[in-house]
């Protein structure tokens, strides 16, 4: 689909939220600008994130959790640089616990995705349009 707008990219991002259930894990991949907090923005509010405008890149902190009707947790791997970096960390429980995990930049970790997620891939095809393409795996 052609996201013509951030508006659009946000209820692009809202209507999905509002398919997804405590436990999926949703995959983020494009290039830097391509929409993917923009997009979580949209899953924010779509599972009821009280203020989902104040969603933002967790870039140095590489996770922030936001409470809603569903708790979102939101990864950023930008600054990653090997998967083995996280591989000691405990993320299972954020990748099967009671949220939705948004990664953005999850190409970076794709080894150690949930065999069960679901991916989308941005692109940017200018200054305010997105092809957005989301597909289960």
């Amino acid at each position: 689909m052609i996201s013509k707008s951030v508006e659009d990219t946000i209820e692009i991002g809202c209507r999905l939220g509002k398919k997804l259930r405590r436990g999926d894990c949703v995959a983020l991949v494009g290039d830097l600008g391509a929409g993917k907090t923009v997009l979580t923005k949209g899953i924010a509010k779509g599972l009821g994130v009280k203020d989902s405008r104040y969603v933002n890149s967790p870039t140095f902190v590489i996770i922030k959790e936001y409470k809603g009707k569903i708790p979102l947790y939101h990864f950023d791997l930008y600054r990653l640089n090997k998967s083995s970096v996280i591989d000691g960390e405990n993320f299972e429980e954020y990748f099967y616990g009671d949220g939705v995990t948004v990664i953005e930049w999850a190409d970076k970790i794709r080894k150690l995705l949930p065999k069960e997620h679901v991916e989308v891939k941005l692109k940017a095809l200018g200054e305010s349009r997105r092809k957005i393409e989301i597909r289960k795996r």
